[in-house]
């Protein structure tokens, strides 16, 4: 600031802060050990040692686990202009986790239930959920995934491909047929997920 030769945002700062009395001093570095006086000085008088010793040494980890499966319900929705898909997962205790997006391709109404059925199935596996029961009203989805029928749609195949690949994360799974008007949630999720604009 002592410069005589300030230009620009220096000169208007001068003239600005010429008003005040300002005086600078350049900051010398603290040493270590002031830092540890200071801190020295203001110890708390309760302090207590925190105590490392485990009771239970042969204790690897605990968790808490469910007797009843997680539930996963899915349904796709597609249209000539539209394409959603919707899961549902519900917990052993009643509790919904709804699942939705909207398709921006063109699919048939097979592919979207495999979309949803495969949504669902990586947000369980995001979960750590090891068992699950999966009904979806699709029965050309559901008996395919099953193995009780066969897979003849060139398009379908790879969707069946990635849907057993998931599998290999959970213990136990099972693959059930539910009738529409017992599927709702899904089948409301992906309807309003269809009617979404992009």
């Amino acid at each position: 600031m002592e410069s005589t030769a300030l230009n620009g945002r220096m000169a208007r700062w001068q003239i600005l802060l010429s008003e005040f009395d300002i005086v600078y001093i350049s900051q010398k570095a603290i040493k270590g050990s002031a830092v540890a006086d200071f801190l020295a000085s203001r110890a708390l008088e309760d302090y207590e040692p925190l105590n490392f010793d485990f009771p239970n040494e042969e204790l690897m980890c605990i968790a808490t686990t469910e007797d009843s499966p997680w539930k996963l319900n899915f349904d796709g929705a597609s249209n000539a202009v539209r394409n959603g898909i919707g899961a549902v997962l519900v917990l052993p205790k009643g509790d919904h986790y709804p699942f939705t997006c909207k398709l921006d391709f063109d699919c048939t109404n097979n592919m979207a239930e495999y979309e949803a059925c495969i949504m669902g199935l990586q947000a369980a596996i995001e979960r750590g959920i090891k068992t699950l029961e999966v009904y979806g009203d699709s029965a050309l989805v559901i008996y395919q995934l099953r193995g009780e029928w066969e897979t003849k749609d060139s398009k379908l195949i790879n969707y069946r491909k990635v849907v057993l690949g998931l599998l290999e994360e959970f213990n136990d799974i099972t693959f059930n047929y539910l009738p529409r008007d017992e599927n709702q949630m899904a089948d409301a999720l992906a309807t309003l997920a269809s009617m979404r604009p992009i």
